[in-house]
């Protein structure tokens, strides 16, 4: 839902309206110009690690630096010297850590919470500006576009409100950031496994649900639950070790 923004509010220490997005996702890419329609601030977009430098950041001068999602390690000289605040997708204290949406549907959990928290050196444990509560359905590609609407309106809601972010309560859970070879089909169980394993994975930059058959790689997307079975696309190619023996 598009919400109206007092931009007024967003000036509460200086006036700055200039504002960092750190993404290198494609379903982030209209982030920028969405945001800055809602809220007439200026919104510059980093998509890679090189261009994530004190340098830049300094010569733009943000109010806050947003990182919608980010695979990469964020140096203290950044978060230390600017308002970074990450966005992870779940109920923090628990699941800390890295791949945390194929980590809750592995866990069976469908529902969660979208975090927004302020970095810092501890991995995701930074104290919280605000949460909001998120489905897990649908493809991994559907959930990150379903996911970054709901970070546009976070992202709004705080440069309106300027909330204080408020310590975790809780112990916290960890998560490890997943291995390729996880994605390995035979791990799964049921036909229920299968098509969470498919579905968590659907999506740019993530290592499909495979099977190695012989020779043959043989990856899944698009995965549909059905009586009985689970239908899904294949793509079939040859192993790396088969593509070394022939070069």
């Amino acid at each position: 839902m598009i919400t109206s923004f007092d931009s007024s509010k967003a000036s509460r220490s200086d006036g700055n309206r200039n504002c960092v997005l750190v993404t290198s996702r494609p379903w982030n890419s209209k982030m920028p110009d969405t945001l800055g329609a809602r809220t007439g601030c200026d919104f510059v977009l980093i998509s890679e690690p090189a261009e994530l430098t004190t340098q830049k950041l300094t010569s733009i001068n943000p109010r806050f630096v947003f990182f919608p999602h980010w695979s990469h390690r964020i140096d203290s000289s950044i978060y230390e010297q600017f308002e970074c605040v990450i966005f992870h997708m779940t109920d923090l204290p628990f699941g800390r850590g890295g791949s945390p949406l194929q980590n809750l549907i592995a866990r069976g959990i469908f529902e969660t919470k979208i975090t927004a928290l302020r970095c810092v050196e501890e991995m995701d444990a930074g104290p919280i500006y605000l949460k909001k509560p998120f489905s897990l359905y649908g493809s991994a590609e559907e959930i990150f576009m379903r996911a970054s609407n709901v970070i546009e309106d976070m992202i709004v809601e705080i440069l309106e409100k300027l909330p204080e972010p408020i310590p975790q309560d809780g112990v916290p859970t960890i998560f490890k950031r997943r291995k390729p070879e996880e994605s390995a089909l035979v791990a799964a169980q049921s036909l229920e496994q299968a098509f969470d394993l498919i579905r968590m994975l659907d999506a740019e930059g993530y290592p499909n649900a495979f099977l190695n058959v012989g020779p043959f790689k043989i990856e899944f997307t698009r995965a549909s639950m059905k009586t009985g079975h689970v239908v899904a696309d294949v793509r079939i190619s040859l192993t790396e070790n088969v593509n070394e023996r022939g070069k």
